[in-house]
């Protein structure tokens, strides 16, 4: 296939298109825990048309990668991409503990017109000084790729890539965006530092509003709110969003402060240990292929559901009865 940009035009071409809301999918499983892949097309196109969201990060941890094969993660990619063509963006993630098998997933990427990867920094048992070694991790996938690639970090493997290192690694022609899930004064700090050679973003979609407005952000990448939290007749995330990119900002804050009742009700029944499957539920509440977790992951038991349930009709959350029926 023909590439969509230069990898020269990599940094342009993201920040005229990386824009707008963006949704991590959650991956449905059948019962006997293949993929529901008329359930995922389904799920695709209530986003894409319903919903209006802007584009799709696929395959991260809320899709449960780790616990696909290869083949699954590439059939995914490809049903992602026959699914929505060019309908919205397509940041697929490539993220493993493999070295190998984030080239190859990401050269999988390349050849099927997605318009982005996403990579995940490494796990780095028993180093203290990380720097070094995430320049240069970065600096060879980016050599060994032409596509535009986000760096992702979250300091879930016990160190913190700090801002000074992500604006150095940004210098790379096809590094264009971060998915950046530290505290607040980190990612502002790199948003000034960085200017327009990375595109930085958070999945807090508490923040998400003032992150428009105090740090000019241009894209939410990314997690689950844009579906969990909005359905065809209620589109309240995306209502703000458009109007604090407007600059009208006391109108955007009383809608997003409105979502209040809906976003207590979707933290506050999740357990601690058990993330994807409440919100797999969430999902089927919705009228939206959710279906059971792989393991390692838990289950809800019925006493959990019951509480996800109970909550959910209480939040406010206008849902149309044909939604709901799919």
């Amino acid at each position: 296939m023909t590439a969509k940009y230069a990898k020269a035009d990599a940094k342009d071409f993201a920040r005229e298109k990386l824009r707008g809301i963006y949704a991590a999918n959650l991956t449905p499983f059948h019962d006997d825990l293949s993929v529901d892949e008329a359930g995922l097309r389904a799920n695709l196109r209530h986003w894409i048309d319903d919903l209006k969201i802007a584009g799709l990060f696929i395959n991260g941890k809320q899709a449960e990668f780790f616990s696909m094969s290869i083949a699954e993660r590439k059939q995914q990619f490809d049903l992602v991409m026959d699914e929505v063509g060019d309908r919205c963006g397509t940041v697929m993630s490539c993220s493993d503990e493999n070295l190998d098998t984030v080239l190859e997933l990401g050269h999988h990427a390349q050849n099927i017109g997605a318009d982005w990867i996403i990579v995940h920094a490494p796990p780095l048992y028993f180093h203290h000084d990380v720097d070094a070694v995430l320049k240069e991790y970065y600096r060879h996938i980016a050599e060994q790729l032409d596509i535009g690639i986000c760096i992702w970090h979250q300091p879930d493997y016990g160190y913190v890539v700090e801002p000074e290192t992500c604006a150095k690694i940004a210098e790379l022609p096809n590094i264009v965006g971060i998915k950046y899930s530290v505290d607040r004064e980190r990612y502002a700090r790199l948003t000034e530092m960085a200017g327009d050679k990375l595109i930085v973003s958070t999945s807090s979609e508490d923040l998400w509003l003032e992150n428009i407005v105090e740090l000019g952000w241009q894209v939410y990448l990314c997690s689950t709110p844009p579906y969990l939290m909005q359905t065809a007749t209620d589109q309240r995330m995306n209502d703000y969003t458009r109007l604090a990119m407007a600059g009208e900002v006391e109108q955007a804050r009383a809608i997003r402060d409105s979502l209040a009742p809906v976003r207590d009700a979707l933290k506050g029944t999740r357990p601690g240990d058990k993330p994807q499957a409440q919100q797999k539920y969430w999902q089927e509440l919705l009228g939206q292929a959710g279906g059971p977790v792989r393991r390692p992951l838990l289950s809800l038991s019925e006493a959990e559901k019951a509480a996800v349930r109970s909550a959910f009709e209480a939040c406010g959350l206008q849902v149309a009865s044909a939604q709901a029926a799919q």
